[in-house]
């Protein structure tokens, strides 16, 4: 290893050449305090940018043990670390003269979400920090400024790992209280099943967003309230006694006139998969944690996946059993989506109605008598949605605006008026028996099949430098074959993207043989995972410093969504 004078030098006997020579400045230079890593060096100004990282030891970095012994607390004390870290290079940075990126210093930008991240890796051994970071060389045309990249590297980048990644420097209390809402938040994840609930939501919550392009609480917003005949307590290990709603498993309807906040509570549900940073407003809304947002998406593609327990045959005798198209349908779709969330494990389903395929999920008696049944494919979900309770364990929560059929089949409704729920099962369930317009043929949940073994792509085999590309959260591009994700609501992190393309990559290069089917394939994803973090992807160091970890379930969708997918 290298000293920080040395990196001195270097940059001093490059002055002035061309922009290549940057290169030579690779390796790790030691700084005292901290190792600095330049890993990457872009290949000229515009290009993207360098790649760094800085690792400070275990015991100089300080962070307390019990801050990085579990896994939530970990990438909890990981995600502070960032945010320090990047507001530090916010700050602290300048935009240095020059062309293309010149001067840039960033770091991973944190939404509201905690998420496990490429950016920071605390060791559970020892608590050494390594934080990853990306800095604009600076140039002159196409010419070295060895001057200002010295300016960052010696002047601002020191101050930033001094304030941030020490124990000793930082806001002990902050750190502290995000440690133990972690633990609170995870005390609550492990009581859900021994409850019978799918999901909890804290009384005070505030769940209304400031925009639809804001993931920022609401100012001023109606507070979560449960109603009294739902509201469960639970003693926390650091906030004591939190009171609120408990949904129960089983199938929960949510009722109610157009904005008084039924699809707002189904959002915050839906992203209580993840924990969320205090102030957020939904730090206590938890959702198990394999739940999945189930909606149609129209032109999806579908490969192989067995979806007869709801389309039965299709014009020209078409195969559902072994359903594949380039461009489903709103029913089809949904169909499909719902049976990959089984192979994914998937334990509760969420389902907005506006969001849904109307005769996927309902048909009424008038029709029913008008287009007679054995000339009708599709069963509705409301024909399933007991079987795959009782049968299968998997809990759905369904949002209902216009057909009160639902009544016939759920445990529990509950109406919002004006962002406030309240408990109306027992009249829903007076009027349903009083009313009885609609006929549910609870049919017990027929075999299916769900054991789809992809093939690796020949042509990503013969290539395994295809370029990777992510846009935001809506597609990614694996070569030149694009993957839409736009409808995989859960989703909520380009960086979530990013990780997709190369764990896409990763299953055809390493894992996909046509033996191992889908639930396997994502055991031996979630296991390197967990082993090696995002980092267990890369073979050579140049670990990209901007991956977040998606879920199991979006690691299949997005698999399921790749249309050069064989099986």
């Amino acid at each position: 290893m290298k000293s920080s004078q040395d990196l001195r030098a270097k940059l001093r006997s490059i002055d002035h050449r061309g922009y290549p020579a940057y290169k030579d400045l690779k390796g790790q230079y030691d700084f005292g305090s901290f190792v600095l890593s330049i890993d990457h060096v872009q290949g000229d100004p515009f290009a993207s940018p360098s790649r760094l990282s800085v690792l400070v030891a275990g015991k100089k970095a300080g962070f307390p043990a019990e801050y990085y012994d579990t896994y939530p607390k970990r990438i909890t004390l990981q995600d502070h670390l960032t945010r320090l870290f990047a507001a530090q290079l916010f700050s602290g940075s300048k935009q240095a003269k020059g062309s293309g990126k010149s001067g840039l210093l960033a770091a991973s930008r944190c939404g509201q979400k905690v998420l496990e991240r490429t950016a920071c890796r605390v060791q559970d051994s020892d608590g050494s920090v390594t934080l990853r970071f990306e800095a604009g060389f600076p140039a002159r045309g196409r010419t070295i400024d060895a001057g200002e990249l010295e300016k960052m590297l010696f002047d601002i980048l020191p101050g930033c790992v001094h304030a941030s990644l020490y124990y000793q420097k930082i806001n002990k209390s902050r750190l502290k209280a995000a440690i133990e809402l972690c633990e609170d938040q995870q005390y609550i994840r492990e009581q859900l099943p021994a409850l019978g609930l799918c999901a909890f939501l804290a009384n005070g919550s505030v769940l209304p967003r400031q925009s639809g392009v804001s993931d920022r609480p609401m100012q001023d917003a109606v507070a979560f309230q449960a109603p009294a005949s739902m509201e469960v307590t639970l003693n926390l290990p650091n906030k004591g006694p939190v009171t609120g709603m408990g949904i129960p498993k089983g199938i929960t309807l949510f009722v109610g006139g157009g904005y008084h906040g039924k699809s707002t509570v189904l959002q915050a549900l839906q992203y209580g998969v993840y924990n969320h940073i205090g102030g957020d407003g939904r730090e206590l809304v938890i959702t198990d944690e394999s739940a999945w947002k189930l909606r149609s998406e129209d032109g999806r593609s579908v490969t192989g996946v067995d979806i007869s327990p709801f389309i039965r045959q299709l014009p020209g005798r078409r195969d559902t059993r072994h359903f594949s198209t380039e461009d489903a349908s709103g029913s089809t779709s949904q169909a499909a989506n719902l049976m990959e969330s089984m192979e994914s494990g998937s334990t509760l389903l969420l389902i907005d109605e506006d969001t849904s395929a109307t005769n996927f999920m309902i048909r009424d008696k008038l029709m029913q008598q008008v287009v007679a049944p054995e000339e009708e494919p599709i069963i509705p979900f409301i024909e399933r949605v007991r079987s795959l309770y009782e049968d299968f364990g998997i809990s759905s929560i369904i949002v209902a605006g216009s057909s009160g059929s639902y009544f016939h089949v759920a445990d529990t409704v509950i109406q919002m008026k004006e962002y406030v729920p309240y408990d109306i099962t027992k009249q829903a369930k007076e009027a349903a028996a009083a009313f009885p317009v609609f006929s549910t043929n609870q049919d017990k949940f027929p075999a299916y099949s769900s054991n789809r073994c992809p093939k690796v792509n020949a042509a990503v085999k013969r290539d395994d430098r295809l370029k990777l590309k992510a846009m935001g959260t809506s597609e990614l591009l694996l070569g030149r074959d694009a993957v839409e994700l736009r409808y995989l609501e859960q989703l909520r992190d380009g960086e979530q993207t990013m990780a997709l393309a190369y764990l896409l990559k990763y299953l055809q290069l390493q894992a996909m043989d046509g033996k191992k089917n889908m639930a396997v394939l994502a055991d031996h994803i979630e296991a390197l995972l967990d082993k090696q973090g995002l980092e267990g992807l890369f073979d050579h160091g140049d670990v990209r410093s901007s991956l977040a970890r998606p879920r199991r379930q979006e690691i299949l969708a997005c698999l399921n969504r790749y249309r050069q997918l064989i099986v």
